[in-house]
């Protein structure tokens, strides 16, 4: 049996991830491939409650290395419940979100060390990578007036953070593909939802 393959997709908020991830899923299983789309943090029923613990807009949320705890913690149970098995058993696991999200949000927002974010990922998740991460870059105009359309104000804790949390975001992604150019893949998101597919799709073909 061929095994399958896992795919992240990566970016900041309203870079237009959700949509290329369920645009990619439908392109793999109208030829064919068994295909299994995720998120994170998500994805299976312990890491969907952690979720809802660190994205309402309730109480006074959590310092940044009990964030990375929590999102450590639900991608352990993904990687070993969901990602890992799909994977042996061949079919293409397309994931919202994966470990750079960890670096960027928690390391390049929120300050914490990026070998302490991978360390954790090594203890909860065997160090698990995707086969390619695609990161989909728009302009901050482009994502702002996205969020606005999408949310209007009432955005989850993580997306509601300043300009500033989320420039540093950004800067941490575009450094992480500058860094690892064999992991990565850099996509303009700034056109429509359609061409944008074009582009992740020349990108993942040669996976085939």
């Amino acid at each position: 049996m061929k095994a399958g393959k896992f795919i992240a997709f990566e970016g900041g908020e309203g870079a237009g991830k959700s949509t290329q991830a369920r645009l990619l899923d439908a392109a793999l299983q109208a030829r064919g491939m068994e295909t299994v789309l995720t998120r994170e943090p998500g994805g299976t029923s312990g890491a969907e409650a952690i979720r809802a613990l660190l994205l309402a807009n309730e109480g006074e949320g959590w310092h940044p290395r009990a964030e990375a705890l929590l999102f450590a913690a639900a991608r352990s149970d993904h990687v070993e419940r969901l990602i890992q098995p799909a994977v042996e058993v061949g079919r293409w696991v397309i994931c919202d979100r994966f470990l750079d999200s960890s670096r960027a949000y928690q390391g390049g927002g929120g300050g914490l060390d990026d070998a302490d974010l991978q360390t954790l990922h090594r203890i909860g998740s065997g160090g698990l990578l995707p086969h390619l991460t695609v990161l989909i870059t728009v302009e901050p105009s482009k994502a702002q007036s996205r969020l606005l359309a999408r949310d209007g104000d009432a955005g989850d804790r993580i997306g509601s953070r300043p300009f500033e949390y989320h420039a540093r975001v950004a800067a941490a992604f575009e450094h992480f593909a500058h860094d690892e150019p064999e992991r990565f893949i850099v996509i303009d998101g700034n056109g429509s939802a359609e061409a944008t597919h074009e582009l992740v799709w020349q990108a993942i073909e040669p996976l085939l």
